[in-house]
């Protein structure tokens, strides 16, 4: 379950995905499976092989990337999260979900 996105922000976040770019989506999260994580970012590109070689260059494996049409992605959850964000200079996502 997702919390805390605007519709605005989807729906940029999907027009960016569509375009071939790589885009981020950070909201709150819930799984049973993940009880202390509670925020996930959403790494998209519908550039299936731009994707793959962005979480390559990551040490992320491609194999987990949801490869679901038209907005495949790879979530980012825990300590890589917090790493990914910082080194895209994506602060705000840090501050507004609180990722510590």
């Amino acid at each position: 379950m997702a919390f805390g996105v605007k519709r605005a922000e989807l729906e940029a976040w999907k027009t960016e995905v569509l375009r071939g770019n790589i885009a981020f989506l950070t909201h709150y999260w819930y799984d049973p499976r993940f009880p202390d994580i509670t925020t996930v970012t959403k790494v998209g590109c519908a550039d299936l092989e731009r994707l793959i070689r962005w979480c390559a260059e990551r040490e992320l494996n491609p194999r987990y990337i949801h490869r679901t049409p038209p907005f495949p992605h790879f979530d980012l959850i825990g300590q890589k999260q917090k790493e990914v964000l910082r080194e895209e200079g994506l602060h705000e996502h840090l501050v507004r979900f609180r990722i510590r």
